[in-house]
């Protein structure tokens, strides 16, 4: 990607993480996003990790703030493009990351790779659009055509390496996602390997009155989903907490493979799921993704 020229106002990420405490620009592809949440004050605010061809290794995170949750970035896919005008630089712990000030910067969205549109899906309020920002646009497309991010995969593990109580990082794929109840989500996922048993506690003679249960959603999925899982493997129910379902549902895809970090693993009468929570963060998966051809 070429920013001279008349894009000098743009920067490369690896030139923008040495400029702490000037306001600079930059476009990135967004490897990581969270669910957005209330700050101590008045408020919202969000977390996203963005990565350029400069700066490939573990990208940089952006703290974005607004006035409310609506004016915060919807991203609609995790791999899609951000053009970031006049944030902030700033380091904690010695390690850089850029600040979005209501005040005076701007963001646009753009589709990722495969998108046509070189017009912005959202922008923020401050935003105008320039016309070399389509060449700009169009070049990080094309590097995202073979951009593989290398993930280690010692931090993602598999469902036979799970356990109670614990919070991991895990590659799988989304085969069905439902409303078990009013307002409450669930998915259906699966990486290949076969969850640990999970003990169970339970008196025997209990089990006259008060038996196990099948399942923890309240109705039997159909006889067509059931006989679309796969047959080797363990299918983990994995729980959407409340009030994050609407940042995160739209970015969980049928048929679609998925990086979830921080997620809660549970047993609950005797079955394994996982808990979605704030804390939960979706990672970009590129086209042969190296964690996901090990799992398939």
């Amino acid at each position: 990607m070429d920013y001279n020229g008349e894009d000098y106002r743009f920067l490369k990420i690896k030139d923008a993480i040495l400029s702490i405490n000037q306001k600079v620009s930059f476009v990135g592809v967004i490897l990581e996003v969270g669910s957005p949440k209330q700050s101590k004050g008045t408020d919202s605010f969000c977390t996203i990790k963005v990565t350029d061809e400069s700066h490939t290794k573990d990208g940089i995170s952006v703290n974005i703030f607004a006035e409310s949750m609506e004016k915060l970035p919807y991203i609609v896919s995790v791999g899609d493009i951000i053009l970031l005008s006049h944030v902030v630089m700033k380091a904690h712990n010695k390690q850089a990351y850029a600040l979005f000030n209501k005040k005076f910067s701007s963001f646009a969205l753009y589709d990722g790779k495969g998108g046509e549109d070189f017009l912005p899906y959202q922008v923020s309020s401050r935003f105008f659009v320039r016309d070399q920002d389509k060449r700009i646009i169009a070049a990080v497309r094309k590097w995202l055509l073979n951009f593989q991010f290398k993930e280690d995969s010692k931090k993602f593990l598999l469902l036979r390496e799970i356990k109670d109580g614990q919070r991991i990082n895990m590659a799988c794929k989304v085969f069905h996602i439902c409303e078990v109840a009013k307002g409450e989500w669930m998915a259906f996922v699966w990486d290949g390997t076969d969850a640990p048993p999970a003990q169970i506690s339970k008196k025997l003679e209990d089990e006259m009155d008060h038996e196990l249960p099948l399942q923890v959603e309240p109705l039997p999925l159909s006889r067509d989903i059931l006989c679309s899982f796969p047959a080797v493997g363990s299918i983990l129910r994995v729980i959407i907490d409340k009030g994050i379902e609407k940042h995160i549902l739209h970015l969980l895809k049928i048929g679609k493979w998925v990086k979830l970090q921080n997620v809660l693993c549970q047993v609950d009468a005797g079955l394994w799921f996982g808990v979605l929570t704030h804390f939960t963060r979706l990672r970009y998966v590129p086209t042969n993704d190296n964690l996901i051809v090990e799992r398939q």
